[in-house]
């Protein structure tokens, strides 16, 4: 099955005119976000227009903000392409052939007003919330500019594995312990290009290259009572399936146990898991074919988290030789790596030691301040979710301090968003109200608010999730 097959018509034909637009300009600008996705993505448009010969600059942006939208509408370029950015923004955009790959919910001004607009700027935004599909766990950024990609051409279908990782790096397999939708024909593409191999594993971090003991120990989202921060645990779990931690002196890792020796490791933990739990335990991995073992790369979960570390500590740039092919970068981002972990770490003991998180009647949070980074405020608030150590029937909102004011990142659970709960909708309208901005997705999403307007923000974001939940 190609993956042409499964998109909607209108979706097709929408992207062939955005190719036309980019077969005819003659340089363009590519802006794209700082995350495992954006970088993806950015990586994907890159390679597009080097194999069509166009000049073209990339800049990363951590957020659209009035300075964003003063250099797409200014721009000299022949057409811009906005990659994991701008859906949310689409009516402050003022210029022709300007090309949006995105997956965040979209601007609801621009589609009241897309009549008048069409008459004057030549948008191409290319969606899956315009098709009928979901920006959270459908396809995502990266896998919206693959599919541009492809329509330039079939054969940058060898860029799909780019876009698998885009999708891993925004969880977007976590929801059914696999990918779907739209991302299901693009993981298809990748596998006929023969660089990604799926396959049905445990599906915890670090299967690659951490010891066995790290692996359980540290890997387990959500966690496991007994082995997650237990090494005693670990050692007994192991002990009892008679599975060696160690051949020829050397620690073993995930992968260099046998087919038998992980079956019986991974429905030893299912057995410990809860239903619920059961799909983000095991389901399917996917592993990158280009990559050595151990070489950080070739697990999908592991390719992502290098870019990451490389975007929310101002070196995406480094994230995108990784992806264009580029040896060294992956010992340039091996800092930024090390780097990523310890302040993650740093900052969940920082959040669980001072007691930081507040619950109100319908949300919980906690605000940072400056202590934890505004790249990573999203993370640590997602990991204290998952982990226990928050409410998961309470949505969190985290707060730290920006450049530009206060970065509110707010996550929840399936459970909630099942029951009605939108974040996306939550952060654009609360923030709004006290004079910010946000959007993003159901289960996360982000803002940025003027300092001192936290607390009338969560008055505003708690009166909305109560209507949504109740």
């Amino acid at each position: 099955m190609d993956v042409s097959d499964v998109l909607p018509e209108r979706l097709s034909s929408d992207l062939c005119r955005a190719a036309a637009v980019l077969g005819k300009a003659k340089d363009l600008l590519i802006i794209t976000h700082i995350d495992a996705d954006g970088i993806s993505a950015g990586a994907i448009a890159s390679i597009t227009l080097d194999r069509l010969g166009k000049r073209h600059d990339v800049i990363f942006e951590k957020k659209v903000t009035e300075d964003t939208l003063r250099m797409i509408n200014g721009s000299d370029a022949g057409a811009v392409w906005v990659c994991d950015l701008g859906s949310a923004y689409l009516s402050g955009m003022k210029r022709h052939d300007v090309i949006v790959t995105d997956h965040h919910v979209p601007d609801p001004k621009w589609r009241r007003k897309q009549t008048f607009l069409d008459d004057f700027c030549d948008i191409h935004h290319l969606n899956p919330h315009s098709y009928g599909a979901s920006g959270s766990y459908d396809v995502c950024g990266a896998g919206m500019t693959y599919l541009l990609s492809k329509a330039v051409d079939p054969a940058n279908e060898d860029l799909a594995y780019l876009a698998v990782i885009g999708a891993v790096g925004d969880f977007q397999d976590d929801r059914e312990g696999r990918l779907v939708g739209y991302n299901t024909a693009i993981l298809k593409d990748a596998i006929a290009a023969g660089d990604v191999t799926a396959s049905e594993d445990l599906r915890f971090y670090g299967r690659d290259t951490r010891p066995l003991t790290q692996y359980l120990q540290y890997g387990g989202d959500p966690p496991i009572l007994g082995i997650t921060d237990n090494p005693a645990g670990v050692q007994r779990f192991f002990s009892d399936l008679g599975i060696p931690l160690k051949k020829d002196g050397a620690w073993r890792t995930w992968t260099d146990l046998d087919d038998d020796e992980r079956v019986r490791a991974t429905a030893y933990l299912l057995s410990m898991a809860s239903e619920e739990d059961k799909n983000a335990v095991a389901g399917e991995v996917y592993t990158l074919n280009r990559f050595k073992r151990g070489s950080g790369l070739r697990d999908a979960k592991e390719y992502a988290t290098a870019l990451n570390a490389c975007g929310r500590y101002d070196d995406a740039e480094t994230g995108l030789r990784i992806c264009k092919g580029d040896v060294k970068a992956m010992e340039d981002a091996e800092k930024n790596r090390l780097d990523h972990r310890r302040n993650i770490s740093a900052a969940l003991s920082y959040v669980k030691e001072n007691h930081m998180i507040h619950e109100r009647r319908f949300v919980q949070y906690f605000d940072a301040g400056s202590k934890i980074r505004e790249t990573v405020v999203g993370i640590v608030a997602g990991m204290l979710l998952s982990s226990g150590d928050a409410r998961k029937e309470l949505p969190i909102l985290a707060f730290a301090d920006a450049d530009d004011g206060v970065k509110v990142s707010a996550r929840a659970s399936r459970m909630l968003t099942d029951r009605g709960l939108d974040l996306s909708l939550v952060m654009k309208a609360a923030s709004e109200k006290v004079g910010g901005y946000g959007g993003g997705h159901s289960v996360a999403a982000g803002a940025t608010i003027p300092r001192g307007r936290e607390k009338d923000f969560l008055d505003a974001a708690e009166d909305l999730i109560s209507s949504q939940v109740t």
